[in-house]
C-alpha cells in the first residue's frame, strides 16, 4: 500500500504569524490535533504545530496565548514524504523518529498528510 491510498488530502493550514489563540481554534473548528504551518515563501520548509507544543507553551508563557506566534512553537521543517512511498517505510520512519505524523509533499508541494492512525487504522482494516 502506498502513502496516496490512505493520505489525507483536506489538510488544515495555519500561517507561521497567527497566534496560538487562532491556531486553538482552528483545532476545535476542525476537531483536529494538529495544523500543517504554512510556508513563507516558496522555497521555505512546512512545519507542523500539535497540541503538545501548543500545551508545553502555554505552561511555559503563564497561558497568554495571544503574544506567542505559531512560528515560535512549531516543528519546523517538518518531517515529508512522497505520495509514492510504501507505507511501510512511512510506519518505520515514524517510529524511528517519534513523530505521529509526516506531511506529504509532491516538488514542495503540500499534497496530504499521514498520521499513525491512518497507518493503523488501514492495517485494522486489513485483519477483519
Amino acid at each position: 500500500m502506498l502513502v496516496k491510498d490512505i493520505m489525507v488530502r483536506d489538510v488544515v493550514t495555519v500561517s507561521p504569524l497567527a497566534s496560538l489563540r487562532d491556531a486553538l481554534k482552528l483545532m476545535k473548528d476542525h476537531d483536529l490535533k494538529s495544523l500543517v504551518v504554512e510556508q513563507q515563501t516558496p522555497h521555505d520548509a512546512w512545519g507542523v504545530v500539535t497540541y503538545t507544543n501548543v500545551l508545553k507553551t502555554i505552561v511555559a508563557e503563564d497561558g497568554d496565548i495571544d503574544l506567542v506566534n505559531i512560528y515560535d512553537v512549531c516543528a519546523k521543517p517538518a518531517i515529508s514524504v512522497g505520495e509514492s512511498l510504501d507505507v511501510r517505510h512511512v510506519a518505520r520512519l515514524m517510529t524511528d523518529n517519534g513523530v505521529k505524523r509526516v506531511l506529504v509533499l509532491h516538488d514542495n508541494d503540500l499534497t496530504g498528510i499521514v498520521t499513525m492512525n491512518d497507518i493503523v487504522g488501514t492495517v485494522m482494516e486489513m485483519i477483519e
